[in-house]
């Protein structure tokens, strides 16, 4: 009895995709999303999109000067986020894989980057002052990441704590 042969689809014999090229394609359907959401609300903008340290990074800077894009930053970045939160949601729909994107706006998280390195550094401050710890303001899981990561390079230690909306970090000397 001949032996039977399975056809299998040429997808399935592919090699698996690379981490490298999915990130480019979550960028670019972030950056689809973005742009029909820019002309929707018909303002102009400039979407840059960059992989790096294994994450998807997207950009959109104004086309001319003045801050045409402050309102899709919002107060304290809130409508950054959330922008940024739908975006993601835009990059499971299509791909059905969690992404972890980063979305910034005028440079507004290379300014809070900054502004996230002094908080660091002023609780810091106060723990070589004899304090014992310090609770810092409620902050995003994105902004508490970067917090962690200056605290650590500071030779102390952090930990989240709070559920929420009021989850923040609390830092101490190293043990």
């Amino acid at each position: 009895m001949p032996e039977e042969t399975q056809l299998v689809p040429e997808e399935a014999t592919a090699p698996a995709e690379s981490g490298s090229s999915r990130l480019e394609e979550e960028g670019d359907i972030a950056a689809d999303y973005l742009e029909e959401l820019l002309d929707i609300a018909d303002i102009d903008g400039d979407i840059d999109i960059e992989v790096r340290n294994g994450r998807t990074y997207i950009s959109i800077v104004a086309d001319e000067e003045g801050d045409s894009l402050a309102s899709l930053v919002g107060q304290d970045g809130e409508v950054l986020d959330a922008l940024q939160e739908l975006t993601r949601l835009s990059v499971l729909s299509a791909t059905e894989n969690r992404s972890r994107l980063v979305l910034d706006i005028s440079g507004y998280r290379g300014r809070r980057n900054i502004e996230l390195a002094k908080i660091a550094q002023d609780a810091a401050d106060q723990i070589k002052d004899g304090q014992e710890s310090v609770a810092l303001d409620p902050m995003g899981a994105y902004e508490r990441k970067i917090v962690h990561d200056a605290i650590a390079e500071l030779g102390l230690e952090s930990e989240s704590e709070g559920e929420g909306p009021r989850r923040h970090i609390v830092v101490s000397a190293a043990e």
